[in-house]
């Protein structure tokens, strides 16, 4: 889990990572060739935006105290 400014940063970092490289495989194999790979980076998507979701609520709360 997220739990510092610091880690938020570089899960978003690890997003965008994984996102363009989600985006390259489906450009270079349209076909439903390397899906498992395809899954696998969508799964890991995913964690990270329910991760930064918790993290971001986290710190709303704390904001509104």
């Amino acid at each position: 889990m997220i739990s510092t400014a610091q880690e938020y940063e570089s899960a978003k970092g690890e997003l965008s990572h994984l996102e363009e490289w989600l985006s390259r495989l489906q450009r270079e194999h349209p076909a439903p060739a390397q899906g498992l790979s395809k899954a696998g980076i969508r799964k890991m998507i995913a964690r990270l935006h329910e991760e930064l979701a918790v993290y971001e609520g986290t710190q709303e709360v704390q904001a509104a105290k």
